[in-house]
């Protein structure tokens, strides 16, 4: 017993073994008491410090804190067996913490004053002025330098010279850092093939950025669905919530995409069954090519129309010379190949069409008419051995 009392003694008093603390050296505690002159405050392990109550009094002379809140505060010295802290950082105290933020590439929290050419203008540790570059603010997509203005906000000192006169601050590495753990922790949970919900961030012209669980993922425009989509702002709005279809990781790279078009039924599937050889169908005129026009029988079944089946008998270079994009068509298929996805078409021409693309091979060469019917041959050549109108 005497043995086992020992070892819990050394225990306690280990932990109350004093924690060595730097000047300028951060800390986050927790308020233990406050009295008319100092807010005792307790960092762990059976340490204790004070700071000036004053430092916790707003313009009207109210507490701004209560026992139990959590505050950050800087050591300041020991003074008669007391540890002395303060919340506000200034003088020897503050270049002591500033270089040794920079130096252990701890995070300083600043209040962004202004926009400035390049950057901006940031106050830390109270009455230091540092720079925060645009290219290290990580401003989002869709939001200006002005919203910062004001705020406060962590930053990483990426650059500390001439005893705190010349201060460069980064955001993007804390965001970066912050998106690293967020990856490592949903490494985990996602896979290719898993269905997720996410929320849109912004909107390209070559597709959707969406929010899930933290990551950023993309959604291509040619993903949205089995149509062809123009204009992905006409599906989709900022702050909608959608469903997906993970269509690929690429952690190396950080890439994340995502399909919409996954999640919706396959219109390819039994196509050939409701495009048989010889149907004829109604259809849009969808791009047209060198080579011929694609037609769109309903969203995601695209037939070809050859250059060759466009032409009825005459001689055209490109397929807008009988089409416009948009026009809608009557065409038959002529043949269906399921695993290759194409549907090889033809138009169907009207009856008037039909009769003149072999009209030329009945006419006389070197003529405006054609030869007629058989009466009108014999109206016009007459008896035999006589003109038309003449007389024996």
């Amino acid at each position: 017993m005497e043995e086992e009392k020992s070892f819990a003694e050394l225990l306690e008093a280990s932990e109350r073994k004093p924690v060595r603390l730097k000047q300028g050296q951060s800390v986050e505690a927790v308020i233990a008491k406050i009295t008319s002159d100092w807010v005792f405050i307790d960092l762990g392990g059976k340490t204790e410090g004070i700071v000036e109550r004053n430092e916790f009094l707003d313009k009207e002379g109210q507490l701004t804190v209560k026992e139990g809140d959590t505050v950050k505060a800087y050591f300041l010295s020991s003074r008669h067996g007391e540890r002395v802290f303060t919340t506000r950082v200034s003088g020897d105290a503050a270049r002591q913490y500033l270089e040794e933020a920079w130096q252990n590439a701890i995070p300083v929290e600043g209040i962004v004053e202004r926009e400035v050419k390049g950057g901006l203008e940031v106050r830390i540790a109270g009455t230091y002025r540092a720079f925060c570059p645009f290219s290290q603010a990580g401003i989002p997509r869709g939001e200006t330098a002005a919203a910062f203005v004001g705020q406060r906000i962590p930053f990483i000192i990426i650059e500390y010279a001439e005893r705190g006169r010349r201060i460069i601050l980064s955001r993007r590495r804390i965001l970066e850092e912050e998106d690293r753990k967020r990856k490592e922790a949903i490494k985990g949970t996602l896979h290719e093939g898993m269905m997720v919900t996410g929320t849109v961030k912004s909107l390209r012209d070559f597709g959707a950025f969406v929010d899930i669980g933290g990551i950023e993922a993309l959604l291509p425009i040619s993903e949205v669905g089995w149509g062809r989509v123009e204009d992905i702002r006409d599906r989709f709005t900022v702050g909608q919530t959608i469903e997906a279809l993970i269509l690929g990781i690429d952690w190396a790279r950080d890439r994340i995409t995502l399909s919409v078009k996954g999640t919706l039924p396959d219109p390819w599937e039994n196509v050939e069954t409701r495009y048989p050889n010889g149907s004829r169908h109604q259809g849009t005129v969808a791009r047209l090519a060198d080579f011929g026009a694609f037609i769109t029988l309903e969203p995601g079944i695209d037939g070809l129309i050859p250059i060759s089946r466009l032409a009825r008998g005459k001689k055209i270079r490109h397929p807008r010379e009988v089409l416009v994009q948009g026009d809608t068509i009557e065409v038959v298929v002529e043949t269906s190949d399921m695993a290759k996805r194409r549907l090889s078409l033809s138009p169907v021409m009207p009856e008037e069409e039909q009769e003149d693309s072999y009209r030329p091979f009945l006419q006389q060469k070197g003529t405006a008419k054609g030869f007629g019917s058989l009466g009108d041959m014999i109206n016009r050549k007459g008896p035999k051995g006589k003109k038309d109108g003449s007389e024996s």
